[in-house]
């Protein structure tokens, strides 16, 4: 055998154990044991559009100093997407403009919560409904998912996600993904500005 195989072989079988092991240690994208989507309904009227609530958000704005501690969690980071599909698997945000993400840590749980940008509320009522089915948010911050409670709400040309999981009691995650959930009020703000 020519040095020239062997050296092919050794090529073939390694790229071949390569691929078998990251299909193997690769994990699936998760997604929350229990998940409930709200469509937009005529209270986020003014701000249907964006052409009515043309400023975009800020992590400042959505992330107070008051957020910084939700029931037992603590915020772990924030980030911003000028991509939105970077957040996203199986679903895409079409019209989003931008994501705002925060991770929350906590001893027995974590969370995090996503808003996105969209341009109108149809958008939003399209990403709430792929959500529901076709994919979901990444993980921010690692928890285990099998137990993990999640709620996407439209509201006029936003969507929010919040998503809690971990090894507390279910009464424990239920309680922090209605914190979580709360970071979401920045949209009445919005509200009162478009009025």
């Amino acid at each position: 055998m020519s040095r020239r195989v062997v050296i092919s072989v050794v090529v073939a079988n390694v790229v071949v154990i390569a691929v078998a092991g990251w299909l193997w240690l690769r994990r699936d994208d998760p997604r929350p044991a229990a998940f409930h989507g709200e469509s937009t309904s005529a209270f986020y009227s003014t701000i249907d559009t964006r052409q009515n609530d043309a400023a975009p958000l800020t992590l400042r704005e959505v992330f107070t100093p008051a957020t910084q501690t939700l029931g037992t969690m603590r915020l772990d980071g924030t980030r911003e997407f000028t991509d939105c599909d970077e957040v996203l698997w199986g679903a895409s945000a079409t019209g989003c403009t931008q994501a705002l993400q925060a991770t929350y840590r906590g001893d027995t749980m974590a969370g995090q919560f996503v808003i996105f940008n969209l341009s109108d509320g149809r958008a939003a009522d399209a990403l709430v409904a792929a959500l529901g089915k076709d994919g979901f948010i990444r993980q921010g911050i690692m928890f285990d998912a099998a137990g993990s409670r999640a709620q996407a709400r439209a509201m006029g040309h936003y969507v929010t996600v919040s998503w809690a999981g971990g090894s507390a009691p279910a009464q424990q995650l239920v309680a922090a993904l209605v914190a979580l959930d709360g970071l979401g009020r920045v949209v009445q703000g919005r509200i009162v500005a478009a009025t």
